[in-house]
């Protein structure tokens, strides 16, 4: 039964990987999710506590690399404050509308912001596509943090053989 919940886990890993770059799946809470249900299933003396304290900060702060990635992103091409904001509302908005919210969101934030704030259209594209390739970034640090996270469980956890 061991060897079960071991392959349950990997194959978790994997949908949770592919999860940090398929913005349609939350990877890292399914990596989480994994090393959790691991825990759960095999018991204490099978996992460390600090370890799973350190997978749930870590899958925060996908979180926060996910609606910072744009902001960092328009802030970089030189979007104002209101750009910004746009990129950072546009995130938050687009969270509900799968993938294309997810690219598309910051990207109209950030030029809408770009608008308001009276910039011709030439900085507010400058903006949005900072805010694109922001986003770009931030699915590279997912699935960077998503691998130190499966790193981290295989060398924490005894193996069943």
């Amino acid at each position: 039964m061991e060897l079960f919940w071991w392959l349950f886990t990997i194959v978790l890993f994997a949908v949770g990987l592919i999860g940090t770059i398929a913005p349609v799946l939350p990877g890292t809470t399914i990596i989480l999710a994994a090393a959790v249900v691991h825990r759960i299933m095999l018991g204490p003396e099978k996992s460390i506590g600090w370890r799973t304290i350190v997978l749930m900060l870590l899958t925060l702060a996908t979180y926060a690399i996910d609606v910072f990635g744009g902001y960092f992103g328009a802030k970089y091409f030189g979007a104002t404050k209101w750009g910004t904001f746009g990129a950072i509302l546009g995130a938050l908005v687009g969270l509900f509308f799968g993938i294309v919210g997810l690219f598309v969101g910051p990207v109209i934030g950030a030029i809408a912001g770009e608008f308001i704030a009276g910039k011709r259209m030439i900085d507010a594209g400058r903006a949005g596509w900072g805010s694109l390739l922001g986003n770009l970034g931030a699915m590279l640090g997912k699935l960077v943090i998503g691998l130190a996270m499966i790193a981290i469980f295989f060398l924490t956890v005894p193996t069943p053989f």
